[in-house]
């Protein structure tokens, strides 16, 4: 009788601390930012300024601008350059930072060549990649690349070299194969600096993106955020903006599930660390 009521009184607990849980995981991505809405709207509401509209009516310029034709002719072409941009500096930058990495009197001879080039801003490439491959779509995922390819390849090339010198010679006497040797202890060893290379690269790719669009082109995320400034339509470009910060959202929570996949094992043996 004893148990079973201690067994009755248990529940309740278990059941609030799994609401608690949940208030909790809601309270903390949800709270700050409806409170930055609500000061917003009292602030927007004690000025007088057009500049500066309150989120009802970002929003409903959201829904007039965003939902219909403009997403399919403006937004997806945007979001489809940013994947291919996103994709070729990932293939690029892994496939030549492992190269460099593993090379070592490539990785020194390139490497003052490598500084040089990165430290070029990529928005400067833009008059000269338009002269070089016109105003196509080309050339803005060029753009993207230019800029996105950095923080992976380098991140890649500090990996690879900082593989652990012990299981490498542990490797080389067991007369484990070069490719196994690069499939299963290489690039796993180097693989959180690469997806930290990778979680750069999407901010830069997004910037990129919004930037290569505003020169001289006629579709696209950043040309409309443009043509609303020139026009002083403030409400749309507003809307614009946060639709920007809604496609970085999706990318930081897409990799999030990406990086917990492909990490598993390395957030594993830092959990037993930390235990």
């Amino acid at each position: 009788m004893t148990a079973y009521t201690g067994r009755i009184a248990t529940r309740p607990r278990s059941r609030r601390t799994v609401g608690s849980r949940i208030a909790a995981s809601l309270l903390y991505p949800l709270g700050l930012p409806t409170l930055l809405l609500v000061l917003w709207g009292l602030v927007a509401m004690r000025t007088t300024s057009r500049f500066f509209p309150d989120p009802l009516t970002i929003a409903e310029a959201f829904r007039d601008t965003w939902v219909g034709p403009a997403f399919v002719e403006d937004v997806l072409p945007s979001l489809a350059r940013l994947g291919l941009g996103v994709a070729a500096s990932i293939v690029l930058g892994i496939a030549a930072g492992t190269v460099i990495g593993l090379t070592r009197w490539l990785r020194d001879l390139l490497e003052p060549l490598l500084e040089f080039l990165r430290a070029i801003p990529p928005p400067v490439l833009i008059p000269v990649v338009m002269l070089l491959l016109g105003i196509t779509d080309t050339m803005k995922v060029v753009v993207i690349v230019s800029g996105a390819v950095w923080p992976i390849l380098l991140n890649t090339i500090e990996g690879v070299r900082g593989t652990d010198s012990v299981m490498k010679e542990t490797a080389e006497s067991f007369q484990v194969s070069w490719w196994e040797r690069l499939w299963f202890l290489v690039l796993p060893a180097a693989s959180p600096r690469i997806m930290a290379g990778v979680r750069q690269a999407l901010s830069v790719a997004l910037i990129l993106m919004v930037i290569s669009e505003m020169f001289a082109s006629s579709s696209g995320l950043g040309y409309r955020i443009a043509y609303f400034q020139r026009n002083y339509l403030i409400a749309e470009m507003w809307s614009g903006i946060v639709l920007l910060g809604l496609v970085g959202v999706f990318l930081a929570v897409a990799f999030g599930l990406v990086e917990r996949r492909v990490l598993r094992w390395y957030h594993g043996i830092r959990e037993v660390n930390r235990a």
